[in-house]
Protein backbone atom coordinates (compact mmCIF):
# COMPACT_ATOMS: atom_id res chain seq x y z
CA UNK A 1 0.00 0.00 0.00
CA UNK A 2 1.41 3.50 -1.29
CA UNK A 3 1.72 6.33 0.85
CA UNK A 4 -1.46 8.32 -0.79
CA UNK A 5 -3.31 5.23 -0.34
CA UNK A 6 -2.51 5.06 3.76
CA UNK A 7 -3.00 8.10 4.34
CA UNK A 8 -6.61 8.35 2.69
CA UNK A 9 -7.83 5.62 4.12
CA UNK A 10 -6.62 6.07 7.42
CA UNK A 11 -8.42 9.57 6.98
CA UNK A 12 -11.63 8.19 5.56
CA UNK A 13 -11.78 6.30 8.38
CA UNK A 14 -11.41 8.47 10.77
CA UNK A 15 -14.23 10.47 8.99
CA UNK A 16 -16.20 7.64 9.46
CA UNK A 17 -15.45 7.27 13.21
CA UNK A 18 -16.02 10.87 13.37
CA UNK A 19 -19.29 10.74 12.28
CA UNK A 20 -20.29 7.60 14.17
CA UNK A 21 -19.35 9.29 17.45
CA UNK A 22 -21.50 12.57 16.39
CA UNK A 23 -24.64 10.35 15.48
CA UNK A 24 -24.44 8.01 18.60
CA UNK A 25 -23.71 11.36 20.46
CA UNK A 26 -27.11 12.81 19.33
CA UNK A 27 -29.00 10.25 19.86
CA UNK A 28 -28.11 9.43 22.95
CA UNK A 29 -28.96 12.84 24.21
CA UNK A 30 -32.20 12.87 23.18
CA UNK A 31 -33.31 9.03 24.35
CA UNK A 32 -31.51 10.26 27.37
CA UNK A 33 -32.77 13.87 27.94
CA UNK A 34 -34.73 13.09 30.91
CA UNK A 35 -32.15 11.74 32.60
CA UNK A 36 -29.28 14.41 32.04
CA UNK A 37 -32.01 16.51 33.18
CA UNK A 38 -32.82 14.66 36.28
CA UNK A 39 -29.03 14.05 36.98
CA UNK A 40 -28.56 17.91 37.04
CA UNK A 41 -31.47 18.53 39.09
CA UNK A 42 -29.80 16.66 41.49
CA UNK A 43 -26.99 18.50 42.00
CA UNK A 44 -25.83 19.46 45.68
CA UNK A 45 -22.66 20.02 47.25
CA UNK A 46 -21.87 16.87 47.63
CA UNK A 47 -18.30 16.92 45.89
CA UNK A 48 -18.91 12.79 45.32
CA UNK A 49 -22.56 13.25 43.97
CA UNK A 50 -20.80 15.71 41.34
CA UNK A 51 -18.25 13.61 40.27
CA UNK A 52 -20.89 10.69 39.72
CA UNK A 53 -22.86 13.36 37.46
CA UNK A 54 -19.77 13.99 35.66
CA UNK A 55 -19.84 10.53 35.07
CA UNK A 56 -23.04 10.35 33.78
CA UNK A 57 -23.71 12.72 31.66
CA UNK A 58 -20.28 12.23 30.28
CA UNK A 59 -21.04 8.95 29.32
CA UNK A 60 -24.12 9.88 27.53
CA UNK A 61 -22.77 13.18 25.75
CA UNK A 62 -19.43 10.88 24.84
CA UNK A 63 -17.52 14.03 25.65
CA UNK A 64 -15.49 16.06 28.52
CA UNK A 65 -15.09 19.02 26.55
CA UNK A 66 -18.89 19.15 25.97
CA UNK A 67 -19.47 18.16 29.29
CA UNK A 68 -16.91 21.12 30.48
CA UNK A 69 -19.01 23.62 28.44
CA UNK A 70 -21.76 22.83 30.04
CA UNK A 71 -20.79 23.09 33.49
CA UNK A 72 -19.38 26.45 33.10
CA UNK A 73 -22.32 27.87 31.72
CA UNK A 74 -24.46 26.34 34.70
CA UNK A 75 -22.03 28.52 37.47
CA UNK A 76 -22.24 31.60 35.03
CA UNK A 77 -25.78 31.22 35.27
CA UNK A 78 -25.74 30.96 39.00
CA UNK A 79 -27.13 27.28 39.24
CA UNK A 80 -23.76 25.82 40.05
CA UNK A 81 -20.57 26.98 42.44
CA UNK A 82 -17.22 26.46 41.25
CA UNK A 83 -16.77 23.68 43.26
CA UNK A 84 -19.30 21.91 42.29
CA UNK A 85 -18.17 22.25 38.29
CA UNK A 86 -14.78 21.06 39.21
CA UNK A 87 -16.59 18.01 40.95
CA UNK A 88 -18.47 17.11 37.81
CA UNK A 89 -15.29 18.07 35.58
CA UNK A 90 -13.14 15.40 37.36
CA UNK A 91 -16.08 12.90 36.99
CA UNK A 92 -16.23 13.80 33.00
CA UNK A 93 -12.39 12.84 33.15
CA UNK A 94 -13.85 9.18 33.88
CA UNK A 95 -16.93 8.93 32.00
CA UNK A 96 -15.01 9.86 28.88
CA UNK A 97 -13.30 6.49 29.17
CA UNK A 98 -15.79 4.59 28.15
CA UNK A 99 -15.03 5.14 24.56
CA UNK A 100 -12.54 3.70 25.22
CA UNK A 101 -14.30 0.37 26.25
CA UNK A 102 -16.82 0.66 23.50
CA UNK A 103 -13.82 0.54 20.81
CA UNK A 104 -12.26 -1.86 22.50
CA UNK A 105 -14.20 -4.68 20.94
CA UNK A 106 -13.26 -6.34 18.04
CA UNK A 107 -14.29 -4.27 15.40
CA UNK A 108 -13.65 -5.56 12.61
CA UNK A 109 -16.46 -8.79 13.49
CA UNK A 110 -19.19 -6.38 14.73
CA UNK A 111 -19.09 -2.59 12.52
CA UNK A 112 -20.88 -3.73 9.56
CA UNK A 113 -23.29 -6.12 11.95
CA UNK A 114 -24.06 -2.72 14.04
CA UNK A 115 -24.44 -1.06 10.90
CA UNK A 116 -26.77 -3.68 9.30
CA UNK A 117 -29.55 -3.70 12.53
CA UNK A 118 -29.24 0.10 12.95
CA UNK A 119 -30.16 1.13 9.08
CA UNK A 120 -33.45 -0.47 9.79
CA UNK A 121 -35.27 1.19 12.66
CA UNK A 122 -33.96 4.82 10.86
CA UNK A 123 -35.63 4.11 7.63
CA UNK A 124 -38.60 1.80 8.38
CA UNK A 125 -39.44 3.03 12.10
CA UNK A 126 -42.31 5.77 12.97
CA UNK A 127 -41.59 5.74 16.17
CA UNK A 128 -38.59 8.56 17.47
CA UNK A 129 -37.56 6.32 19.80
CA UNK A 130 -37.01 3.39 17.57
CA UNK A 131 -35.30 6.08 15.08
CA UNK A 132 -33.06 7.19 17.89
CA UNK A 133 -32.20 3.45 19.04
CA UNK A 134 -30.84 2.89 15.27
CA UNK A 135 -29.21 5.65 15.26
CA UNK A 136 -27.20 4.69 18.59
CA UNK A 137 -26.74 1.57 17.29
CA UNK A 138 -25.63 2.94 13.45
CA UNK A 139 -23.48 4.87 15.03
CA UNK A 140 -21.67 2.23 17.20
CA UNK A 141 -21.14 0.25 13.70
CA UNK A 142 -20.07 3.40 11.97
CA UNK A 143 -17.38 4.14 14.78
CA UNK A 144 -16.09 0.09 14.69
CA UNK A 145 -15.62 -0.04 10.86
CA UNK A 146 -13.58 3.51 10.43
CA UNK A 147 -11.50 2.30 13.63
CA UNK A 148 -11.50 -1.15 11.74
CA UNK A 149 -10.48 1.11 8.07
CA UNK A 150 -7.47 2.85 10.37
CA UNK A 151 -6.34 -0.44 11.57
CA UNK A 152 -6.04 -1.82 8.00
CA UNK A 153 -4.89 1.33 6.77
CA UNK A 154 -1.59 1.11 9.20
CA UNK A 155 -0.96 -2.70 8.37
CA UNK A 156 1.65 -1.62 6.35
CA UNK A 157 3.75 0.49 8.02
CA UNK A 158 5.05 -1.99 10.71
CA UNK A 159 7.12 -3.11 7.31
CA UNK A 160 8.26 0.18 6.89
CA UNK A 161 11.80 0.51 7.50
CA UNK A 162 11.60 4.54 7.89
CA UNK A 163 9.11 4.50 9.49
CA UNK A 164 10.07 1.53 12.27
CA UNK A 165 13.20 4.25 12.77
CA UNK A 166 11.34 7.09 13.13
CA UNK A 167 9.02 5.05 16.03
CA UNK A 168 12.09 3.56 17.45
CA UNK A 169 12.42 6.73 19.41
CA UNK A 170 9.06 6.62 20.52
CA UNK A 171 9.26 2.87 21.65
CA UNK A 172 12.13 2.22 23.97
CA UNK A 173 11.08 1.30 27.28
CA UNK A 174 12.71 4.66 28.95
CA UNK A 175 11.46 8.32 30.60
CA UNK A 176 13.16 9.58 27.91
CA UNK A 177 10.91 8.08 25.38
CA UNK A 178 7.51 7.86 27.72
CA UNK A 179 8.12 11.71 27.73
CA UNK A 180 8.45 11.80 24.23
CA UNK A 181 5.72 9.92 23.72
CA UNK A 182 3.18 11.88 26.11
CA UNK A 183 3.86 15.25 24.41
CA UNK A 184 3.32 13.80 21.25
CA UNK A 185 0.20 12.87 22.18
CA UNK A 186 -1.17 16.07 24.15
CA UNK A 187 0.08 18.31 20.75
CA UNK A 188 -2.04 15.67 17.88
CA UNK A 189 -5.02 15.99 20.36
CA UNK A 190 -4.39 19.61 20.34
CA UNK A 191 -4.39 19.80 16.29
CA UNK A 192 -7.11 17.60 16.07
CA UNK A 193 -9.47 19.20 18.82
CA UNK A 194 -10.62 15.40 19.95
CA UNK A 195 -9.15 13.14 22.83
CA UNK A 196 -11.68 10.44 21.80
CA UNK A 197 -10.42 10.91 17.53
CA UNK A 198 -6.95 10.45 19.48
CA UNK A 199 -7.41 7.69 21.56
CA UNK A 200 -9.53 5.99 18.60
CA UNK A 201 -6.15 6.56 16.67
CA UNK A 202 -4.32 5.43 19.02
CA UNK A 203 -5.81 1.75 19.69
CA UNK A 204 -5.85 1.49 15.73
CA UNK A 205 -2.07 1.44 15.73
CA UNK A 206 -2.07 -0.67 18.73
CA UNK A 207 -4.23 -3.27 17.03
CA UNK A 208 -2.61 -2.89 14.14
CA UNK A 209 0.63 -3.96 16.14
CA UNK A 210 2.54 -0.77 14.81
CA UNK A 211 3.05 0.70 18.39
CA UNK A 212 3.56 -1.11 21.62
CA UNK A 213 1.38 -1.23 25.00
CA UNK A 214 4.16 1.54 26.58
CA UNK A 215 3.82 3.60 23.86
CA UNK A 216 0.08 3.37 23.67
CA UNK A 217 -0.12 4.12 26.93
CA UNK A 218 1.96 7.08 27.21
CA UNK A 219 0.17 8.18 24.12
CA UNK A 220 -2.97 8.18 25.95
CA UNK A 221 -1.88 9.90 28.69
CA UNK A 222 -0.37 13.36 26.69
CA UNK A 223 -3.91 12.89 25.16
CA UNK A 224 -5.37 13.64 28.58
CA UNK A 225 -3.49 16.55 28.92
CA UNK A 226 -4.39 17.91 25.09
CA UNK A 227 -8.01 17.44 25.46
CA UNK A 228 -8.14 20.18 28.22
CA UNK A 229 -7.37 22.96 25.24
CA UNK A 230 -10.63 22.69 23.53
CA UNK A 231 -12.30 23.33 26.57
CA UNK A 232 -10.96 26.82 27.09
CA UNK A 233 -13.69 29.72 26.92
CA UNK A 234 -13.38 33.41 27.02
CA UNK A 235 -15.03 34.09 30.20
CA UNK A 236 -13.75 34.25 33.70
CA UNK A 237 -15.30 31.36 35.32
CA UNK A 238 -14.35 29.18 32.17
CA UNK A 239 -10.93 29.85 32.42
CA UNK A 240 -11.16 28.57 36.11
CA UNK A 241 -13.00 25.45 34.79
CA UNK A 242 -10.25 24.78 32.12
CA UNK A 243 -7.50 26.18 34.80
CA UNK A 244 -8.44 23.29 37.34
CA UNK A 245 -9.01 21.06 34.68
CA UNK A 246 -5.63 21.02 33.27
CA UNK A 247 -4.12 21.16 37.03
CA UNK A 248 -6.10 17.96 37.84
CA UNK A 249 -4.88 16.36 34.32
CA UNK A 250 -1.16 17.64 34.81
CA UNK A 251 -0.93 16.26 38.38
CA UNK A 252 -2.49 12.74 37.31
CA UNK A 253 -0.15 12.53 34.49
CA UNK A 254 2.98 13.68 36.77
CA UNK A 255 2.05 11.00 39.83
CA UNK A 256 1.18 8.43 36.76
CA UNK A 257 4.73 9.19 34.93
CA UNK A 258 6.61 8.89 38.03
CA UNK A 259 5.56 5.51 38.38
CA UNK A 260 5.13 4.73 34.93
CA UNK A 261 7.06 1.20 34.38
CA UNK A 262 4.89 -0.22 37.57
CA UNK A 263 1.37 1.26 36.04
CA UNK A 264 2.01 -0.74 33.33
CA UNK A 265 2.90 -4.16 34.95
CA UNK A 266 0.29 -3.18 37.08
CA UNK A 267 -2.37 -2.73 34.17
CA UNK A 268 -0.51 -6.27 32.40
CA UNK A 269 -1.32 -8.00 35.96
CA UNK A 270 -4.95 -7.00 35.90
CA UNK A 271 -6.25 -7.53 32.38
CA UNK A 272 -5.96 -11.29 30.86
CA UNK A 273 -3.46 -11.90 28.31
CA UNK A 274 -0.42 -10.22 27.19
CA UNK A 275 -0.91 -6.90 25.94
CA UNK A 276 1.68 -7.32 23.25
CA UNK A 277 1.23 -10.57 22.21
CA UNK A 278 1.14 -11.05 18.51
CA UNK A 279 -0.98 -13.26 15.64
CA UNK A 280 0.37 -14.63 12.91
CA UNK A 281 -1.38 -11.45 10.78
CA UNK A 282 0.31 -9.48 13.11
CA UNK A 283 -2.61 -7.82 15.10
CA UNK A 284 -2.61 -7.70 18.38
CA UNK A 285 -6.27 -9.11 19.59
CA UNK A 286 -5.47 -8.42 23.89
CA UNK A 287 -4.06 -4.47 23.44
CA UNK A 288 -7.17 -2.16 23.10
CA UNK A 289 -9.08 -3.84 26.56
CA UNK A 290 -5.78 -3.03 28.14
CA UNK A 291 -5.69 0.48 26.97
CA UNK A 292 -8.86 1.34 27.88
CA UNK A 293 -8.10 -0.57 31.42
CA UNK A 294 -5.44 1.90 31.75
CA UNK A 295 -7.28 4.99 31.03
CA UNK A 296 -10.23 3.99 33.05
CA UNK A 297 -7.55 3.69 36.09
CA UNK A 298 -5.37 7.03 35.48
CA UNK A 299 -8.59 8.72 35.71
CA UNK A 300 -10.57 7.09 38.31
CA UNK A 301 -7.09 7.16 40.62
CA UNK A 302 -6.40 10.71 39.73
CA UNK A 303 -9.77 11.93 40.91
CA UNK A 304 -9.42 10.11 44.11
CA UNK A 305 -6.01 12.15 44.57
CA UNK A 306 -7.47 14.92 43.61
CA UNK A 307 -11.01 15.10 45.60
CA UNK A 308 -10.20 16.08 49.33
CA UNK A 309 -8.24 18.86 47.89
CA UNK A 310 -11.47 19.97 45.57
CA UNK A 311 -11.91 23.68 47.41
CA UNK A 312 -8.35 24.16 47.53
CA UNK A 313 -8.42 23.77 43.91
CA UNK A 314 -11.15 25.91 43.67
CA UNK A 315 -9.32 28.92 45.81
CA UNK A 316 -5.89 28.55 43.50
CA UNK A 317 -8.18 29.16 40.45
CA UNK A 318 -9.91 31.92 41.56
CA UNK A 319 -6.90 33.64 43.35
CA UNK A 320 -4.92 33.24 39.67
CA UNK A 321 -7.87 34.19 37.39
CA UNK A 322 -9.22 37.37 39.29
CA UNK A 323 -12.31 38.60 37.90
CA UNK A 324 -11.75 41.47 35.19
CA UNK A 325 -12.57 44.69 35.95
CA UNK A 326 -16.15 45.09 35.22
CA UNK A 327 -16.95 41.53 34.46
CA UNK A 328 -19.27 41.33 37.31
CA UNK A 329 -21.62 44.17 36.76
CA UNK A 330 -21.92 43.01 32.93
CA UNK A 331 -22.77 39.08 33.96
CA UNK A 332 -25.66 41.05 36.21
CA UNK A 333 -26.79 42.74 33.09
CA UNK A 334 -26.13 39.96 30.62
CA UNK A 335 -27.57 36.89 32.82
CA UNK A 336 -27.43 34.33 30.18
CA UNK A 337 -23.83 34.17 29.05
CA UNK A 338 -23.04 31.74 26.04
CA UNK A 339 -20.28 29.81 26.27
CA UNK A 340 -18.38 28.01 23.82
CA UNK A 341 -19.33 27.02 20.34
CA UNK A 342 -22.87 25.99 19.30
CA UNK A 343 -22.45 22.85 18.22
CA UNK A 344 -21.85 21.99 21.83
CA UNK A 345 -24.51 22.84 23.14
CA UNK A 346 -26.85 19.67 24.76
CA UNK A 347 -30.54 20.06 24.65
CA UNK A 348 -30.90 18.90 27.64
CA UNK A 349 -28.67 21.03 30.02
CA UNK A 350 -29.36 24.16 27.83
CA UNK A 351 -32.83 23.87 28.87
CA UNK A 352 -31.95 23.84 32.67
CA UNK A 353 -30.31 26.79 31.91
CA UNK A 354 -33.28 28.18 30.21
CA UNK A 355 -35.72 27.32 33.20
CA UNK A 356 -33.62 28.49 35.75
CA UNK A 357 -33.50 31.98 33.72
CA UNK A 358 -37.15 32.03 33.67
CA UNK A 359 -37.42 31.98 37.10
CA UNK A 360 -35.11 34.63 37.72
CA UNK A 361 -37.57 37.13 35.28
CA UNK A 362 -40.65 35.73 37.30
CA UNK A 363 -38.95 37.46 40.17
CA UNK A 364 -38.22 40.76 38.09
CA UNK A 365 -41.82 40.89 36.61
CA UNK A 366 -43.13 39.78 40.77
CA UNK A 367 -41.20 42.80 41.91
CA UNK A 368 -42.84 45.10 39.48
CA UNK A 369 -45.90 43.90 40.44
CA UNK A 370 -45.49 45.18 43.65
CA UNK A 371 -43.72 48.39 42.62
CA UNK A 372 -46.49 49.21 40.74
CA UNK A 373 -49.28 48.75 43.40
CA UNK A 374 -46.87 50.84 45.69
CA UNK A 375 -47.34 53.77 42.98
CA UNK A 376 -51.18 53.18 42.40
CA UNK A 377 -51.80 53.29 46.57
CA UNK A 378 -49.12 56.34 47.66
CA UNK A 379 -47.14 58.46 45.39
CA UNK A 380 -43.58 57.76 45.39
CA UNK A 381 -41.21 59.44 43.61
CA UNK A 382 -38.39 56.99 42.99
CA UNK A 383 -40.86 53.98 41.85
CA UNK A 384 -40.59 55.29 38.19
CA UNK A 385 -36.69 54.40 37.84
CA UNK A 386 -36.80 51.92 39.75
CA UNK A 387 -39.77 50.17 37.29
CA UNK A 388 -37.94 51.41 34.28
CA UNK A 389 -35.00 49.89 34.91
CA UNK A 390 -37.01 46.64 35.73
CA UNK A 391 -38.42 46.62 32.34
CA UNK A 392 -35.19 46.56 30.86
CA UNK A 393 -33.55 43.76 32.42
CA UNK A 394 -37.08 42.24 31.55
CA UNK A 395 -36.67 43.10 27.49
CA UNK A 396 -32.91 42.10 27.67
CA UNK A 397 -33.56 38.81 29.28
CA UNK A 398 -36.14 37.85 26.50
CA UNK A 399 -34.10 38.52 23.90
CA UNK A 400 -31.23 37.04 25.60
CA UNK A 401 -33.17 33.31 25.98
CA UNK A 402 -35.02 33.65 22.60
CA UNK A 403 -31.96 33.87 20.83
CA UNK A 404 -30.56 31.25 23.24
CA UNK A 405 -33.03 28.94 23.10
CA UNK A 406 -33.57 29.21 18.98
CA UNK A 407 -29.63 28.36 18.56
CA UNK A 408 -30.02 25.33 20.65
CA UNK A 409 -33.16 24.22 18.93
CA UNK A 410 -31.32 23.94 15.38
CA UNK A 411 -30.15 20.86 17.02
CA UNK A 412 -31.91 17.57 17.33
CA UNK A 413 -34.10 17.70 20.10
CA UNK A 414 -37.11 14.84 20.90
CA UNK A 415 -40.56 16.45 20.26
CA UNK A 416 -40.63 16.78 24.00
CA UNK A 417 -37.50 19.41 24.81
CA UNK A 418 -38.63 21.04 21.54
CA UNK A 419 -42.08 21.70 22.89
CA UNK A 420 -40.36 22.57 26.10
CA UNK A 421 -38.48 25.03 24.15
CA UNK A 422 -40.88 26.82 22.25
CA UNK A 423 -43.02 26.67 25.85
CA UNK A 424 -40.53 28.94 27.61
CA UNK A 425 -39.75 31.37 24.04
CA UNK A 426 -43.09 32.06 24.58
CA UNK A 427 -43.24 32.47 28.42
CA UNK A 428 -40.67 34.56 28.53
CA UNK A 429 -42.21 37.03 25.40
CA UNK A 430 -45.43 37.22 27.70
CA UNK A 431 -43.61 37.99 30.84
CA UNK A 432 -41.71 40.58 28.79
CA UNK A 433 -45.44 42.04 27.99
CA UNK A 434 -46.46 41.95 31.30
CA UNK A 435 -43.35 44.19 32.42
CA UNK A 436 -44.31 46.85 30.17
CA UNK A 437 -47.76 47.19 31.00
CA UNK A 438 -47.25 47.59 34.28
CA UNK A 439 -44.10 50.40 33.50
CA UNK A 440 -47.04 52.06 31.81
CA UNK A 441 -48.94 51.58 34.75
CA UNK A 442 -46.64 53.61 37.26
CA UNK A 443 -46.45 56.10 34.17
CA UNK A 444 -50.15 56.54 34.10
CA UNK A 445 -50.24 56.99 37.92
CA UNK A 446 -47.77 59.63 37.71
CA UNK A 447 -49.95 61.64 34.99
CA UNK A 448 -52.70 61.48 37.30
CA UNK A 449 -50.40 63.67 40.18
CA UNK A 450 -52.45 66.50 40.87
CA UNK A 451 -55.90 65.90 39.03
CA UNK A 452 -59.02 65.21 40.56
CA UNK A 453 -60.34 61.33 40.90
CA UNK A 454 -63.53 59.63 41.57
CA UNK A 455 -62.83 58.08 45.14
CA UNK A 456 -65.31 54.82 44.16
CA UNK A 457 -63.60 54.45 40.79
CA UNK A 458 -59.68 54.33 42.39
CA UNK A 459 -60.87 51.83 45.51
CA UNK A 460 -62.37 49.29 42.88
CA UNK A 461 -59.61 49.67 40.61
CA UNK A 462 -57.37 48.63 43.48
CA UNK A 463 -59.15 45.72 44.03
CA UNK A 464 -59.10 44.91 40.78
CA UNK A 465 -55.79 44.89 40.70
CA UNK A 466 -54.95 43.18 43.77
CA UNK A 467 -56.93 40.19 41.84
CA UNK A 468 -55.22 40.68 38.63
CA UNK A 469 -52.22 40.05 40.46
CA UNK A 470 -53.29 36.71 41.99
CA UNK A 471 -54.36 35.54 38.54
CA UNK A 472 -51.04 36.10 37.41
CA UNK A 473 -49.59 34.37 40.18
CA UNK A 474 -51.60 31.53 39.43
CA UNK A 475 -50.82 31.49 35.68
CA UNK A 476 -47.17 31.76 36.70
CA UNK A 477 -46.85 29.77 39.76
CA UNK A 478 -45.50 26.27 38.21
CA UNK A 479 -42.15 28.60 36.81
CA UNK A 480 -41.37 28.08 40.48
CA UNK A 481 -42.40 24.88 42.31
CA UNK A 482 -43.73 22.94 38.84
CA UNK A 483 -47.36 23.26 40.69
CA UNK A 484 -49.96 21.83 38.23
CA UNK A 485 -52.43 23.94 36.70
CA UNK A 486 -56.52 23.58 37.21
CA UNK A 487 -56.54 24.95 33.56
CA UNK A 488 -60.08 25.44 33.64
CA UNK A 489 -60.45 27.14 36.77
CA UNK A 490 -58.01 29.94 35.34
CA UNK A 491 -59.95 29.96 32.23
CA UNK A 492 -63.31 31.20 34.06
CA UNK A 493 -61.58 33.81 36.15
CA UNK A 494 -59.91 34.86 33.01
CA UNK A 495 -63.68 35.78 31.45
CA UNK A 496 -64.35 36.69 35.17
CA UNK A 497 -61.60 39.59 35.02
CA UNK A 498 -62.28 40.45 31.52
CA UNK A 499 -65.96 41.37 32.48
CA UNK A 500 -64.81 43.36 35.50
CA UNK A 501 -62.84 45.33 33.39
CA UNK A 502 -65.47 45.96 31.53
CA UNK A 503 -67.63 46.70 34.24
CA UNK A 504 -65.33 49.53 36.03
CA UNK A 505 -64.94 51.09 32.43
CA UNK A 506 -68.58 51.31 32.01
CA UNK A 507 -69.55 52.62 35.88
CA UNK A 508 -66.47 54.72 35.54
CA UNK A 509 -68.08 56.61 32.81
CA UNK A 510 -71.32 56.89 34.15
CA UNK A 511 -70.02 58.67 37.35
CA UNK A 512 -68.44 61.14 35.15
CA UNK A 513 -71.22 62.13 33.41
CA UNK A 514 -72.49 62.97 36.67
CA UNK A 515 -69.77 65.43 37.18
CA UNK A 516 -67.13 68.03 35.73
CA UNK A 517 -63.80 65.85 35.77
CA UNK A 518 -60.36 66.50 33.75
CA UNK A 519 -60.43 64.77 30.15
CA UNK A 520 -56.92 63.62 30.81
CA UNK A 521 -57.61 62.25 34.48
CA UNK A 522 -60.61 60.01 32.17
CA UNK A 523 -58.33 59.23 29.58
CA UNK A 524 -55.56 57.81 32.10
CA UNK A 525 -58.05 55.96 34.12
CA UNK A 526 -59.00 54.02 31.24
CA UNK A 527 -55.56 53.59 30.29
CA UNK A 528 -54.92 52.02 33.54
CA UNK A 529 -57.69 49.82 33.24
CA UNK A 530 -56.94 48.53 29.97
CA UNK A 531 -52.99 47.60 31.25
CA UNK A 532 -54.18 45.17 33.57
CA UNK A 533 -56.02 43.91 31.15
CA UNK A 534 -53.76 43.25 28.69
CA UNK A 535 -51.91 41.58 32.11
CA UNK A 536 -54.58 39.30 32.38
CA UNK A 537 -54.39 38.03 28.70
CA UNK A 538 -50.95 37.82 28.80
CA UNK A 539 -51.03 35.62 31.90
CA UNK A 540 -54.08 33.64 30.44
CA UNK A 541 -51.35 33.22 27.24
CA UNK A 542 -48.64 31.61 29.51
CA UNK A 543 -51.11 28.98 31.42
CA UNK A 544 -51.77 27.82 27.63
CA UNK A 545 -47.98 27.63 27.40
CA UNK A 546 -47.28 25.79 30.11
CA UNK A 547 -50.79 23.59 29.31
CA UNK A 548 -49.03 22.67 25.74
CA UNK A 549 -46.21 20.72 27.51
CA UNK A 550 -48.86 19.10 29.92
CA UNK A 551 -50.33 17.95 27.08
CA UNK A 552 -46.85 16.18 25.87
CA UNK A 553 -46.38 14.83 29.15
CA UNK A 554 -49.69 13.09 28.74
CA UNK A 555 -49.31 11.19 25.41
Amino acid sequence: MDTFKILYTALGGLGIFFFGMKMMSDSLQQQAGEVITKVINSLTTNRFLAVVVGIIVTMIVQSSSVTTVMVVGFVNAGLMQLTQAIGVIFGSNIGTTITGWIISIKVGKYGLLFIALGIFPILFSKSKKWQNIGKIVFGVGMIFFGLELMSGAFKPLRGNKEFLNFLSYFSEENYKSYLASILVGCLLTVIIQSSSAMLGITIALAISGVIGFNTAVALVLGENIGTRATAVGTTTNAKRAARAHAMFNLFGVGVVFAFLPYYLDFIEWLIPGQADVILEDGSKPNIATHIAASHTIFNITATILFLPFLGHLARLVTKITPEKEGEVEEVEKSRLILVGEEQDFMPATTLVQAEHELKKMKGIVDSLFVTAKKKINEDSQGDIEIASKAEKQTDYMQKEVTVFLCKVMEKPMSEKQSKKAQSIVKVVDELESIADYLEKVVQYKIRLQGKDMIAESLTEYYRFMDDIYRFYDACTRFILSNEPLNFKVIHNKSEELRLWANDIKDKHIHRVSQGDYDALSILTFSDLVVALRKIRAHSMNIAQAYSMTLTLDDE
